[in-house]
């Protein structure tokens, strides 16, 4: 049983970043592809970004890419996400989760994720 504690959520003006940290207990992070997900009152959960279990490969949505990095630190079981050029828009609960992999890859598919934290709120203000 993996467990994940999302922090660094909090509030931020437009145009600014923040980074979000997600630490894993429980599991052997390594064998983990991790995933960070949003969501919005009223709307279904977003894909955010994704990362292999090496790190190697990376993905995101396209709407977020080069503006948020996704990375790990597989030594301190952790995973985190820079996120840069703020919008209103980006107003989320932030969500965590693992997905146990035999290859080195990732997915942007929700059900896939077995194991989740229970989220860090980030609000953006204009």
């Amino acid at each position: 049983q993996v467990q994940l504690v999302e922090s660094g959520g909090g509030l931020v003006q437009a145009g600014g970043s923040r980074r979000l940290s997600c630490a894993a207990s429980g599991g052997t992070f390594s064998t983990y592809a991790m995933g960070w997900f949003r969501q919005t009152p009223g709307k279904e959960r977003e894909f955010v970004a994704a990362i292999s279990r090496s790190g190697r490969s990376t993905y995101y949505t396209d709407s977020m890419k080069g503006r948020f990095s996704i990375s790990r630190d597989n030594a301190k079981s952790t995973v985190f996400l820079q996120m840069n050029s703020l919008t209103p828009e980006d107003t989320a609960v932030y969500y965590c989760a693992a997905d146990a992999r035999f290859d080195d890859s990732a997915t942007r598919t929700f059900a896939r994720y077995e194991y989740w934290g229970q989220g860090t709120q980030v609000t953006v203000s204009s």
